[in-house]
């Protein structure tokens, strides 16, 4: 990404007065739309895009108690303690390398992965794509400890799973999730009612383990083009979230690698199973370009639609790129 505008710290700083959340439980996703607009060249629009979104954004909650090296193990799913969390995490990259501090709590927060709705890891991967490929300012390693906080306060593992019969491929897989019982209500709701996945994505070595995350992102990716009408919002977490990991996994020690595809498999099947329609719809395919339907993307202004073209835009080819314009087909515009 080449951005000389400043425009990401700018809109990260602008960010960082307010809370990861909205309305009780609902996510701010304007940290991680506003990197994917201007990794994509759309930072003019970036600004305009935070003022709409802004009366959706509620300043950060009150801190409860400090979170230390001596009690965060029963802090750690407790939202109350979402901004304790974050000044945590700002300490902590205030004197360590950004590096270290992720691979401390990498295996930690994993378990939780599918908390928050699997916002607070798709954040992270944001948060970490920047660090990696850009710049390492201020502003950027202040996101990643609202990304993690958020993460820890939010971390809620999964109920205990049943391995059903393997499968040979991810598309086979998430082809195969069962889907659970009562399909109404909010995503905690429904997970509670996970009780088996099939099994899939045990990675020997780390370099198995990134081909087959990469094929997982590619896979729900695509499944997106004819299935992402069962919840056309939900259901871009199960690309948006393992591509997450994807990107964080260049900055992690290569031997949590294979753990990674494990919970990242956990989150693509959780979504999937919460939301997924009992059949395909057909889709067409887009005679368009990388770049203009991003382009499309941000013009729709959907937060949900921008971060899943992004995914797509990592993943390339012709039905990737007709996911994302399912996407925002599917999706409601924010700009009427």
């Amino acid at each position: 990404m080449t951005d000389t505008t400043g425009t990401l710290d700018e809109a990260l700083e602008r960010l960082h007065t307010t809370g990861p959340e909205r309305g009780g439980w609902l996510t701010n996703h304007a940290p991680m739309a506003v990197e994917a607009l201007v990794r994509h060249g759309q930072a003019p629009a970036v600004h305009r895009w935070l003022d709409h979104y802004a009366p959706k954004l509620e300043d950060a909650p009150a801190p409860y108690a400090p979170v230390t090296v001596g009690n965060w193990r029963e802090a750690l799913g407790d939202p109350v303690r979402i901004t304790d969390w974050t000044r945590y995490f700002a300490r902590e990259l205030g004197d360590r390398p950004w590096r270290d501090v992720l691979a401390e709590w990498w295996p930690r927060l994993l378990p939780g992965i599918a908390g928050g709705a699997t916002h607070p890891v798709i954040r992270t991967g944001h948060a970490v794509r920047t660090l990696l490929t850009t710049e390492e300012t201020a502003p950027r390693r202040a996101e990643l400890a609202h990304a993690l906080g958020y993460w820890a306060a939010r971390h809620q593992p999964l109920p205990p799973l049943t391995p059903l019969a393997a499968a040979p491929t991810a598309a086979a897989a998430l082809d195969a999730v069962p889907p659970v019982p009562e399909q109404d209500g909010g995503i905690r709701a429904r997970l509670a009612q996970l009780t088996a996945f099939p099994a899939w994505g045990e990675a020997p070595d780390p370099d198995t383990a990134k081909e087959l995350l990469t094929e997982l992102v590619t896979a729900a990716t695509h499944r997106y083009a004819s299935h992402g009408h069962g919840e056309p919002i939900m259901l871009v977490h199960a690309a948006t979230a393992p591509n997450a990991v994807l990107r964080a996994l260049p900055a992690l020690p290569r031997g949590l690698w294979a753990p990674s595809v494990a919970a990242a498999w956990t989150a693509a099947a959780a979504v999937t199973a919460a939301y997924t329609p009992r059949e395909a719809a057909p889709y067409a395919g887009t005679g368009l370009g990388p770049e203009e339907v991003f382009e499309r993307a941000a013009a729709h202004g959907d937060d949900h639609t921008i971060k899943f073209a992004d995914t797509a835009l990592d993943v390339g080819g012709p039905l990737a790129l007709a996911a994302a314009v399912r996407a925002i087909d599917l999706n409601p515009p924010a700009y009427r």
